[in-house]
């Protein structure tokens, strides 16, 4: 199958890149390789994939409507999974227009491109903090989520607002997917795991917001990973018997579904810091400090119609997760 893949030397891109070819699809994947994180490790994920003979890379901007525009047109994509976002609550706060630019402006352009190739389905990646000030939970998609605490949070909403619009106007199948705090191989530096794990190491305190009084549902990527296969293959339909009295957020008369996806076993942070430790053979100075702007206090994914829909939840434990992050961070820095 012939896959527009946006993020792909992101790190769920790069692991869902990895997929995509081992089972034989042929993937455009697009990067701006922009240095909100380390652009080496950016470049290391992306060596993996550019020499294997049915991927391709475009280096190039979402928000570029003439480069997707083009991109959609030579490569005629059947499906399109877009993964790529300015991510993180806090930089959000400081650099707004930069999740504006690649987050709605570029949002845009996917949904412009598939509209106009006749996409017969669109995966895009939602967050769970669109759930903001929820304070029921778990998270349900049935949830009212029109508190965001954040920037980032806000444009994530605003993705699912655009492509319900295109999903009505243009029949366009497309599925959101909320993910809970993931991590994993190959993770992303500003993360918690990977900012603690590097400060454990090299004998810094790490920091405990809220002092350490926070719970997240903390999801491995090969789970992620096969999620977002098992959704890219199950294409919305129009749901002839949604009852708007009802206004169930994720269902729609349109073709549009929104799942979350999350390991569903939210653990305090301090139970984190614990597997880190174990994993890493070394204790961690904690410094406690207080809870930062945008943040939730809690995550917990309830993912009842993810697993009834998709027949499969993740199962990945917080300790076997850990080892294996901490196993690549060792090898991959030499250590």
């Amino acid at each position: 199958m012939r896959i527009l893949l946006t993020g792909c030397a992101g790190f769920i891109g790069f692991h869902f890149a990895r997929r995509l070819l081992q089972r034989g699809d042929e993937v455009l994947g697009v990067d701006n390789l922009n240095d909100y994180y380390d652009v080496g490790l950016k470049e290391a994920r992306l060596a993996k994939l550019v020499s294997q003979a049915n991927f391709r890379f475009l280096k190039g901007d979402v928000a570029d409507r003439s480069l997707m525009r083009d991109a959609f047109k030579e490569f005629q994509p059947r499906r399109v999974v877009h993964l790529a976002a300015q991510a993180g609550v806090r930089y959000s706060i400081k650099n707004p227009e930069t999740y504006i630019d690649s987050n709605l402006v570029g949002f845009g352009a996917i949904l412009e491109g598939c509209r106009h190739a006749r996409v017969e389905h669109l995966v895009y990646a939602s967050s769970s903090s669109v759930y903001g000030s929820n304070l029921v939970l778990p998270f349900s998609v049935e949830h009212n989520v029109d508190h965001p605490l954040s920037l980032y949070a806000a444009t994530k909403k605003a993705n699912e607002l655009m492509a319900h619009t295109y999903s009505h106007l243009f029949a366009l199948p497309t599925t959101g997917l909320r993910f809970f705090t993931v991590y994993g191989p190959w993770g992303r530096p500003d993360m918690a795991v990977f900012l603690f794990t590097k400060a454990i190491l090299e004998g810094r305190p790490i920091d405990l917001f809220n002092e350490g009084r926070m719970m997240r549902d903390f999801t491995y990527v090969d789970d992620i990973v096969e999620g977002i296969e098992r959704v890219s293959h199950r294409v919305p339909r129009p749901d002839p018997d949604y009852d708007m009295r009802r206004n169930h957020p994720g269902l729609s008369t349109a073709p549009y579904r929104i799942y979350n996806i999350g390991n569903s076993k939210p653990v305090p942070l301090m139970e984190l810091v614990s597997a880190l430790e174990e994993a890493l053979g070394k204790q961690a100075t904690k410094r406690m400090v207080p809870m930062q702007l945008g943040d939730l206090h809690s995550s917990d994914a309830d993912v009842a119609e993810f697993e009834r829909d998709m027949n499969f939840r993740p199962q990945t434990s917080l300790q076997q997760g850990i080892r294996a992050f901490v196993e690549w961070y060792r090898q991959y820095y030499r250590i």
